[in-house]
């Protein structure tokens, strides 16, 4: 294992399951924008991700990073609508305030409706594999088994 650090502004380079490799960049809020391009062969110009959309953002696991699971292979400014994380949201299953709106930049929260909630990220922090299964299921057009709360939460 490779011992890392987490640097805003590091590229990840994300082995998804011996199929592809995908990419992502540590924001300054410690969460990761993970970038829409997936390649066969690891890239070296990484000014090919400063283009791509990024198709989420989410928190880690950080021994992810500082253990080496997913190894920094460079490092690019942040672009400037990465700078501010996106609102996320809680959603409590059991309580009669069930949405609420959380700031991962301030570290705020307050309560909400599920209109405000609708397309918003839910606020977690992911494993590596999870990731990784997230990655593989949008490239293969099918749903992601650990977003299935989220699709019914939503459905309507």
């Amino acid at each position: 294992m490779i011992r890392q650090r987490i640097t805003p502004g590091a590229i990840l380079e994300i082995n998804v399951h011996n199929d592809f490799f995908c990419y992502a960049q540590i924001l300054q809020t410690k969460s990761l924008a993970f970038f829409d391009y997936r390649t066969k062969e690891r890239i070296s110009e990484l000014e090919l991700l400063e283009n791509s959309s990024v198709l989420f953002i989410v928190k880690v696991y950080f021994d992810i990073i500082t253990q080496g699971y997913w190894v920094k292979v460079g490092k690019l400014p942040i672009r400037e609508e990465l700078q501010v994380a996106p609102m996320q949201y809680i959603y409590h299953k059991f309580d009669k305030l069930q949405f609420e709106l959380y700031d991962p930049n301030t570290g705020e929260d307050r309560p909400s409706t599920k209109e405000e909630c609708r397309g918003l990220e839910r606020c977690a922090v992911w494993d590596k594999h999870h990731v990784e299964d997230r990655l593989r299921d949008y490239y293969n057009g099918v749903p992601c088994i650990w977003l299935k709360e989220d699709y019914e939460i939503f459905k309507d």
